[in-house]
């Protein structure tokens, strides 16, 4: 159900070992029925105008031709141009705009050099790089070389997988979102120590934000780490990010929710907070510098005497996305217990939500919502492009895989022409 626009806040990889895709559930047997998400609440006043990734691309999403891409599977294909740059299968794929030269990045989580998960581990994350992004639709993306070196594709941190890295066991760092600005890329993630954890626990170890100076050649975590549960914060709202860009305003703004990567966490509850900072501050790891979006005193406000509150709650909730396309906020996220990928737009962060859209759906059979959308069995991810033709054209990447090791797909595919 909707609520009213302006509510209170709601109070690894082992390659032998099950990951989170053994989590998903597929068809008709997926429970159904839940909320759906609620809607936000407040509003701002500052004006909006086109961001630098829509300047970049806004005469091709001007001049945009019919979508032509559905489902157009981008690794995990034979001859694909993933595995020209040595990754063959992985997934998330999460987009970026990487301004210093006008080209486009991919981040993959788990990857592997070989279809469906074989051959060499490659870890997580992983970076695919595009010199130029068709918002029309007209061809699928494609990749034109890997970082970090620009030769065949490798883990971008320095990290070990399945040992104490200096912060307590860890499995795997899986990406969350990644933005260039000002010089510097920036890569958020979440560390995880349980895929599957029990009822009530999130499985997290922290998540953190780790930089380059050298747009993903080498890379620096910074000092600053947001504790997760085995470090004693269940549940914090601070497990995974969407990087909305920088408004005119002058702000970053940044959407936050709980660590629900194996897609289990059913403490979850779809719960997404919004807080901002300078970008300036951002760069200098002064992450005490937020504000936060809260509901104090009986209505929302800008402040730092509180902690964000939840402007969305209802059904859990897998990845999540949300970017400014031209003067519109668009979001999307996997919902759990729908079995889809939905989307939702404002004409503000802070601004109410428009209601749930489902776009790719697990199982077109049910409920009515899913008849006559694209249907993805074992689905989950569905991150906006910021290079989107519009924002009624929306370009979203979806991850599928089907549950066994060894076998296809693991993959990321392009869907075009999304209308939120």
């Amino acid at each position: 159900m909707s609520h009213p626009s302006q509510p209170a806040p709601a109070s690894q990889p082992d390659p032998a070992e099950v990951s989170r895709r053994t989590l998903l559930r597929a068809g008709a047997g997926l429970a159904l029925g839940a909320g759906v998400l609620g809607t936000t609440a407040g509003s701002a006043s500052a004006a909006t105008a086109a961001s630098a990734a829509t300047a970049a691309t806004g005469s091709a999403r001007a001049n945009a031709a019919p979508r032509a891409q559905t489902a157009a599977a981008l690794c995990d294909t034979p001859g694909d141009s993933a595995s020209a740059q040595g990754l063959g299968s992985g997934d998330l794929g999460i987009p970026y705009f990487r301004a210093h030269d006008n080209s486009w990045g991919y981040v993959f989580g788990d990857s592997w050099r070989g279809a469906a998960q074989s051959g060499d581990y490659l870890g997580s994350p992983v970076m695919l790089a595009q010199a130029g992004f068709d918002s029309s639709g007209g061809s699928p993306i494609g990749f034109s070389w890997a970082m970090p070196t620009g030769g065949q594709a490798a883990q971008l941190f320095d990290y070990q997988h399945r040992v104490d890295n200096g912060h307590g066991f860890e499995v795997s760092r899986i990406p969350n979102d990644c933005i260039e600005f000002g010089g510097r890329t920036y890569l958020q993630y979440t560390s995880v120590a349980v895929w599957g954890p029990p009822a009530g626990y999130d499985g997290s170890l922290m998540s953190g934000v780790a930089y380059s100076d050298d747009y993903g050649v080498t890379w620096t975590d910074y000092d600053y780490h947001w504790p997760g549960d085995t470090q004693g914060t269940n549940q914090s709202p601070y497990g995974m990010w969407s990087f909305a860009g920088i408004d005119p305003d002058g702000w970053l703004y940044i959407f936050s929710k709980r660590w629900n990567g194996s897609h289990t966490n059913t403490a979850d509850g779809g719960a997404i907070q919004l807080f901002r900072i300078r970008p300036d501050d951002f760069r200098a790891g002064n992450f005490g510098a937020q504000q936060n979006w809260a509901y104090l005193g009986g209505s929302w406000q800008w402040t730092t005497a509180a902690p964000p509150s939840f402007i969305l709650t209802g059904n859990n909730i897998g990845e999540f996305s949300v970017k400014r396309i031209g003067s519109t906020y668009c979001m999307s996220y996997f919902d759990v217990t729908d079995y889809s990928i939905c989307t939702r737009t404002a004409p503000r962060p802070d601004a109410p939500w428009t209601a749930p859209k489902p776009q790719i759906v697990g199982n077109a059979a049910w409920p009515p919502n899913h008849w006559g959308r694209p249907q993805l069995p074992t689905l989950y991810g569905g991150y906006i492009h910021p290079g989107s033709a519009s924002a009624t054209s929306l370009t979203l990447i979806a991850s599928q895989w089907n549950g066994q090791q060894g076998q296809s797909p693991y993959r990321v595919l392009q869907y075009d022409g999304i209308n939120p």
